[in-house]
């Protein structure tokens, strides 16, 4: 049903266990999907599920349910998928829904309930068990304050249920989404893939004249033709003074020459996320202060990168690039002596030129979940992104790769993808010919 590949089973299976060894002697978890959003008239969102319900079980269909109980005595309800029977009138109007053996093989869950059947089980199931695991969005970044289905589905169970115990699955999940599995960078490092074919089409395609729009349309094209699901979000083609709108999205404007253009776009895909951003000049070629900037950008980004490490903060991690940020620069004459000495320490003089955060953690969601100020650990999969904006040159750099956390240091998962200015100019120039 999905455009990409199956993914190896055993990604989920392996969560799921993760997970529940994290539970409470005698609980149970329960994950609902996302809702389904109205856009106008009788139409609908793009459906995206719940991220934590797809880590669990790769379901991407909407009314399906996760339910596990490790201590329920009979082993057949102790991982339990729900979802909508099929309708034959509905198949009819959206396309065909999941049969209880495709769901198996996606999940590798082999317990699969329809939801029309499953209240009296559930009911059964609750009065078994002492506490109560539900889902809730615990991303920091949260600015949503619709109450979306988990919320609605909590004032349900508690409404219901008042006398059990009731825990937080986020806090779990922040933690166990944090560390990924070897076969989840894997399915990571294919979508970076897909976008590294996208982004050297881009360099045969951009010249001065083309739009942003017509470099997003390439994009989209090269993603899908790979079996991408499609952007990881909204690509941004920002030319000219565009670059300093960390979230230009109008992508309208056409490419001049003597501009740079900063893009920064991902593929999707097997529900995992890329995230890739790099600053190119229209014509081919830098100019010498462009190539300053770019390359000062470059310095960053490649410093960032050898101190990302296990054991290090975000917190810490992101107060040393900024030094470093202040003597680069101090180098190419974005700051003064005077200004670093007279500088607020809650707004450093670098920060009037690198106003955004340098890494985050990737995965399932683009800004997925993790802390920031516990000790980084293996496993994580971070972005490191430094930028330079400057406003009175009417100019913006920022420069992204992946990078996935060793017990060693880490590895870059972009290191095929061009990245230095005479790379880039070289594969330009022979686009050209």
């Amino acid at each position: 049903m999905s455009k990409y590949l199956p993914l190896d089973t055993n990604i989920f299976i392996q969560n799921r266990k993760r997970f529940t060894a994290k539970m409470q002697p005698n609980s149970i978890a329960i994950f609902v999907s996302n809702d389904e959003f109205p856009l106008n008239g009788d139409a609908l969102h793009h459906f995206q599920q719940n991220s934590d319900l797809f880590w669990l079980s790769g379901i991407e269909q909407e009314g399906s349910m996760v339910i596990l109980f490790p201590s329920n005595p009979d082993p057949k309800f102790r991982e339990v998928l729900v979802l909508t029977r099929p309708q034959e009138l509905k198949e009819i109007w959206d396309g065909k829904r999941l049969r209880a053996n495709e769901a198996t093989a996606i999940s590798g869950m082999k317990t699969i309930v329809w939801a029309d059947t499953l209240d009296a089980m559930l009911q059964t199931w609750i009065h078994l068990a002492d506490a109560i695991y539900l889902d809730s969005n615990e991303n920091d970044r949260k600015n949503n304050l619709v109450r979306t289905s988990e919320y609605r589905f909590i004032d349900e169970m508690q409404a219901r249920y008042p006398l059990h115990q009731y825990l937080r699955a986020a806090k779990l999940l922040k933690e166990l989404r944090a560390i990924k599995t070897k076969e989840e960078v894997q399915v990571i490092q294919k979508a970076i893939d897909i976008t590294e074919v996208a982004f050297r089409r881009l360099l045969q395609f951009i010249q001065p004249g083309v739009f942003e729009y017509e470099i997003e349309a390439e994009i989209y094209h090269s993603f899908l033709s790979q079996r991408a699901t499609g952007p990881a979000y909204h690509s941004i083609l920002a030319s000219g003074d565009n670059a300093r709108t960390l979230h230009y999205v109008s992508n309208n404007n056409q490419c001049k020459d003597g501009e740079l253009i900063l893009m920064d776009f991902g593929a999707a895909y097997g529900g995992y996320n890329a995230d890739l951003t790099r600053t190119v000049p229209v014509n081919g070629k830098f100019t010498k202060r462009q190539k300053e900037v770019y390359n000062a950008c470059l310095h960053l980004h490649d410093y960032a990168k050898s101190i990302l490490k296990p054991d290090i903060s975000i917190v810490k991690y992101t107060d040393k690039v900024g030094e470093e940020a202040t003597k680069q620069f101090l180098k190419i004459g974005l700051i003064s002596k005077s200004d670093v000495k007279n500088e607020d320490v809650e707004n450093r003089a670098y920060r009037k030129y690198l106003y955004h955060g340098i890494s985050h953690h990737l995965g399932i969601d683009v800004h997925d979940l993790g802390t920031r100020t516990a000790p980084i650990q293996a496993g994580m999969v971070f972005t490191v992104e430094p930028g330079i904006y400057i406003k009175e040159e009417k100019m913006g750099v920022r420069i992204e790769n992946n990078i996935w956390i060793t017990k060693t240091g880490n590895q870059d998962l972009f290191k095929n993808i061009p990245i230095k200015a005479e790379e880039i100019e070289a594969l330009m120039k022979k686009s050209k010919k």
